[in-house]
């Protein structure tokens, strides 16, 4: 059963067009939310949507706390009855904004990590769409419906970074490679957001890529580099619970 937030819930704000050029490098978060984003998804040809809606503030709070893992911003550990809590590394705050605001919340204590999920996720996915269209990766667009009402629709960007960001997971997937943490971090939360079926066409949904999407998901994740060792057993362990947790919540 999902734990409900001790604390409201928390989440970066959004930037305004003026800040779009003191963005940093993008997120974990945000490389899965462009990934999710399905560019002709939509009515009408060249519109998309995102996929996995019904379970996306599980994953993208899942891949805020994995961004933090890499970073060393955060550490684990066991809580009552075999759950995994996360706390915050002191003195050693992230800079980012999205990540800033999930590490605040953890420095007061430490936290079962689907508390934190339940509490960051919620207000994840508003920032996140912002700096995907401020740095162009996607584009908002306007559509008439029924030729009366007009409506907002996402639309690609062509900055052509989500056709790359699928080549790292689809290597990983379909031709072996051993990846990086956070390619694995990335392919690992996509698979547990059930949204892979999706990706047949670039990603052919066969027993070999099942297998390997759920060894990810385990945090099977290789050897890796021995100094990213402990970064990576955080990391995997965070995913992996942001994973459980989801796969509790229908599917859409």
């Amino acid at each position: 059963m999902t734990q409900q937030p001790e604390e409201p819930p928390v989440g970066g704000r959004s930037e305004t067009p003026g800040e779009a050029k003191r963005l940093g490098p993008p997120t974990l978060a945000e490389d899965l939310l462009l990934l999710l984003f399905q560019p002709n998804s939509g009515l009408r040809s060249g519109t998309g949507t995102i996929a996995g809606e019904n379970t996306l503030f599980y994953t993208l709070a899942g891949a805020v706390l994995a961004d933090l893992g890499l970073g060393d911003h955060v550490r684990t550990g066991s809580g009552r009855a075999g759950t995994t809590r996360v706390e915050a590394v002191e003195d050693h705050p992230p800079s980012d904004d999205i990540l800033r605001s999930a590490w605040d919340y953890l420095s007061a204590k430490p936290r079962g990590v689907q508390t934190v999920l339940a509490a960051i996720g919620p207000t994840l996915r508003g920032p996140l769409l912002d700096r995907l269209v401020e740095r162009g990766d996607i584009r908002r667009g306007t559509r008439k419906a029924f030729g009366l009402f007009t409506t907002t629709v996402l639309e690609d960007g062509g900055s052509g970074r989500r056709p790359r960001l699928l080549e790292d997971v689809r290597a990983v997937l379909v031709e072996g490679v051993e990846p990086q943490p956070r390619v694995a971090a990335l392919t690992a939360l996509l698979s547990g957001s059930g949204t892979l079926p999706q990706f047949d066409r670039e990603i052919p949904w066969t027993s070999p890529v099942i297998s390997r999407a759920k060894a990810l998901e385990r945090g099977d994740w290789g050897a890796g580099a021995a100094a990213e060792a402990v970064a990576r057993t955080v990391t995997a362990t965070i995913v992996n619970n942001a994973i459980v947790a989801a796969s509790v919540l229908p599917r859409t």
